[in-house]
């Protein structure tokens, strides 16, 4: 027997050929989606008493048709707080726009039960633009609840977490610097130090020691890096800066030797390199004043605020970054500090913070134009007026910024002698 083809006789799927075979599917009923469907549906009159409710919402609340039809009303479902919302909020926008969607809502099941539905709701108007009826649909929001209250949970553990770790990591920063500065003979100091953020160790540093001989050293830098990494290779750099000094003071030389220490903890993922200047203190006649050598490995160039009002930087030549490159060439060079003058030390944090939203820096012209109005200051003073000026660029300063002050009293404590100033132009 030979098979027709399709055509003669019937079609195969919809006519065309290939198509899938819908025969099987039952017959579309508008009533039956209505009930069935997957969202509840009710429809109120304008006073709100329901007249419609599907099948699916019933369901869901355990009630029967006759229970809410003609008898209740919309916000008879409603929890307390749900029908004040509704009669405050719900029902004057729906008066105004016509339509509401995606309104958060609890109904009461008939065992007492809250549902979380979504709302979305619609004025049927006739023709003379008096609303006839309400269309309400429900979506059933259980699951979106459970994962918003597994969201909210998880949010606070992260909260808890993050402020554990700030906690750690403003210990160890605080392990990082020395709590106090040393009281120096015949100098005031002072240093401040400004977290960028409070989520991770940074890695700015200072110190000042005694050295033994009425000789003192200092150093402040900046390290590769933040967190845990960054506090390994300052933890690294003070104890060896603090060590080399013991041995041989001079500044170029404790810079040598932190480069090779530095070269020799460095791995290829995990390079260990940092800005450092590091500085000896020695004093000299009766005068009160003091010699400082200073050594940088490509740090910023300190600031010389002097007693008769004038500023200007302290570049040490030729200074390579401690720890990037094999054997570093590090230089030196010396400046009195007469009375009444101030040594200042910073790192770059501050020249680099931003002063506009199109990423312009503050920069180091600026920063010796700042100087040149606030000298002559004393140690405090400065460090003040640049706390008060990091104040200022706030948000501007993404990096740590580390300041140390030194200076001379204007008032020898040796002689009682007085710094002559002469007026600034």
């Amino acid at each position: 027997m030979t098979p027709r083809p399709p055509g003669e006789g019937e079609r195969e799927g919809c006519g065309a050929p290939g198509a899938p075979d819908h025969s099987a599917l039952p017959e579309l009923d508008a009533e039956d989606l209505y009930e069935n469907a997957p969202c509840g549906y009710l429809s109120t009159l304008p006073d709100g008493r329901i007249v419609l409710v599907n099948g699916t919402l019933l369901r869901w609340l355990g009630y029967g048709r006759d229970e809410l039809v003609g008898r209740r009303t919309f916000t008879d479902l409603l929890t307390v707080g749900g029908r004040i919302y509704y009669e405050t909020h719900l029902a004057p926008l729906l008066g105004m726009q016509g339509e509401v969607s995606g309104i958060d809502l609890d109904l009461l099941a008939a065992d007492g039960g809250r549902l979380p539905v979504l709302v979305t709701a619609v004025v049927r108007k006739g023709p003379d633009g008096e609303p006839l009826m309400i269309r309400t649909t429900l979506l059933d929001a259980r699951d979106r609840r459970t994962y918003e209250r597994e969201l909210l949970a998880a949010r606070h553990e992260a909260e808890r977490e993050r402020a554990r770790l700030q906690r750690l990591a403003a210990t160890l920063q605080r392990t990082l610097l020395p709590p106090a500065l040393e009281s120096v003979p015949g100098l005031d100091v002072a240093a401040h130090y400004r977290i960028a953020s409070s989520d991770e160790v940074g890695g700015d540093f200072y110190d000042l020691f005694p050295l033994g001989s009425g000789r003192w050293g200092l150093f402040l830098g900046d390290v590769r890096g933040k967190g845990a990494e960054a506090a390994v290779t300052t933890s690294i750099a003070r104890y060896t800066l603090r060590t080399a000094a013991v041995y041989d003071p001079d500044p170029a030389a404790v810079l040598r030797t932190l480069d090779a220490v530095l070269q020799e903890e460095s791995q290829e993922e995990e390079p260990r390199f940092c800005t450092v200047v590091f500085g000896l203190l020695t004093p000299v006649g009766r005068e009160g004043e003091f010699r400082v050598v200073l050594a940088s490995g490509g740090h910023p160039p300190a600031l010389l605020l002097r007693a008769d009002g004038g500023a200007e930087y302290l570049d040490t030549p030729e200074g390579q970054l401690v720890g990037a490159v094999p054997d570093a060439h590090i230089a030196a060079r010396e400046v009195c500090l007469g009375l009444g003058d101030t040594l200042l030390f910073y790192t770059d944090g501050l020249t680099e913070a931003r002063v506009d939203g199109e990423g312009e820096r503050y920069g180091e012209d600026a920063l010796l134009e700042f100087a040149r109005v606030l000298a002559p200051t004393s140690a405090a003073g400065a460090v003040d007026a640049f706390t008060s000026l990091l104040e200022e660029l706030g948000e501007g300063i993404d990096d740590d910024t580390a300041i140390l002050a030194i200076s001379v009293p204007p008032v020898s404590p040796r002689t009682g002698g007085r710094a002559v100033r002469t007026p600034r132009k």
